[in-house]
């Protein structure tokens, strides 16, 4: 059952978001090979605003998320498509269906 998740809210710069939108499309791949991540998700808020929630069974398996590829990738395009540093917020789940 999945306990643990992470929201991370991400403001693209002026003119950038469909570079972020397709820079998180890309990363789906990157979250299938992930064993801990039982669920990505890539949204989109509003205009510029853009989101990922993913969810996991162990506080491990997001340790492991926050140190895997995805963010290492969303750290090293951050100064390029985003407006403002993500803001990601770990988070216990209290009921899933």
């Amino acid at each position: 059952m999945v306990k643990f998740a992470l929201l991370a809210r991400l403001e693209a710069k002026a003119g950038k978001e469909k570079e972020l939108a397709d820079f998180l499309k890309s990363a789906l791949p990157l979250a299938e090979a992930e064993t801990g991540t039982v669920h990505w998700f890539a949204l989109q808020i509003g205009p510029s605003t853009f989101g990922i929630f993913d969810t996991f069974e162990t506080e491990e398996g997001r340790k492991a998320h926050l140190a895997g590829q995805i963010a290492a990738a969303l750290m090293a395009k951050a100064p390029e498509l985003l407006a403002t540093q993500p803001v990601i917020e770990q988070v216990d789940l209290l009921a899933v269906k």
